[in-house]
């Protein structure tokens, strides 16, 4: 029996396509706004206790410690074994924010291995 590979509908890329550049697009806004910024980093470090400083500091401890690099990598890596649109939209979000957040490492291999999984044939349906 012939299974064929894993491909998506015009909904799920323009779903991915929503997806990656939010996701993107708000780690770019934590990255240079929040995070790079002195007078936000100056402020959040002084104690002010707004809903930017919190992710200011969410983002900084996730990204020192690898955790979108980490959790992009097993999510491509699950989505090689199982490919699913549920786990390369998971996938895309982590690398998204793993590369603009400098995990870079990690997130580009990651982003290769979701690229891999079109080449594995879909899951089989009963």
């Amino acid at each position: 029996m012939k299974k064929d590979p894993f491909r998506l509908t015009p909904y799920q890329v323009q779903w991915l396509l929503i997806v990656g550049f939010l996701s993107v697009g708000y780690a770019l806004y934590l990255r240079y706004l929040a995070v790079e910024l002195s007078t936000v980093a100056l402020a959040c470090d002084a104690g002010l206790q707004t809903m930017l400083c919190t992710g200011r500091s969410v983002a900084t401890y996730l990204f020192r410690n690898h955790v979108f690099g980490i959790a992009a990598l097993v999510i491509a890596v699950l989505h090689v074994i199982r490919p699913s649109i549920v786990l390369l939209t998971a996938g895309l979000i982590a690398a998204g924010f793993g590369i603009v957040l400098y995990n870079v490492g990690l997130s580009g291999l990651a982003i290769g291995l979701l690229v891999t999984g079109f080449a594995r044939p879909a899951p089989a349906t009963a």
